[in-house]
């Protein structure tokens, strides 16, 4: 069993491996993990491509005896209210007992060959507590290409609180492995097996 400086010690070497800002990073977990206990933890680290730029985010996600805390990150280029580039860090603190649902999706190449324990190509992390939903629409049709009346919208609510992807070809099967054990903790502490 690790102790606290231990687990606290390993989550500062994580964050200061993904390379991302790890100062405001660490700074922003501390404002809300205070003096509570770490009981496991995964980082995040991703690049995406935003027009022509590549853009990084970081998200960290740490789980205490009482909440889920989410940390993340972004870097923005310059623009009208800021001349130069920033970045952007938002924690979130989630009460266990408030977590709806915790789902995984594992994504396995060559299924024929598949072992079991072992490692998927891909973990999706899913974590929902009713915070946040994407509202989708569109235009309502009667099936007619000709018609142009006004049928209305149709469209559908999905709960969007939090969706994380880890990859084995861009983290490593060691990142998703830890995703994997994040998750499992996670979904027995609230009780909600995956």
């Amino acid at each position: 069993m690790r102790t606290q400086d231990q687990l606290r010690g390993q989550m500062r070497e994580e964050i200061e491996r993904s390379g991302y800002y790890p100062e405001i990073v660490l700074d922003s977990l501390e404002t809300v993990l205070a003096e509570e206990d770490v009981i496991d933890f995964v980082v995040h680290h991703e690049a995406t491509f935003d027009r022509e730029e590549l853009r990084r985010h970081a998200t960290v996600l740490v789980m205490t005896p009482t909440r889920l805390l989410m940390q993340h990150t972004d870097e923005h280029p310059a623009d009208e209210i800021y001349s130069h580039p920033y970045a952007s860090s938002v924690t979130n603190a989630v009460r266990l007992t408030a977590i709806s649902n915790v789902m995984v999706t594992r994504i396995l190449a060559n299924p024929e060959n598949y072992q079991a324990g072992a490692t998927p190509s891909e973990v999706i992390l899913t974590i929902g507590w009713g915070a946040a939903s994407r509202l989708e629409l569109e235009p309502a049709t009667c099936g007619d290409p000709q018609c142009e009346a006004d049928h209305g919208y149709v469209g559908g609510v999905t709960g969007d609180d939090l969706n994380l992807r880890f990859a084995s070809a861009a983290d490593g099967d060691g990142v998703v492995q830890r995703a994997l054990g994040f998750t499992q903790r996670l979904a027995e502490a609230t009780g909600k097996p995956v």
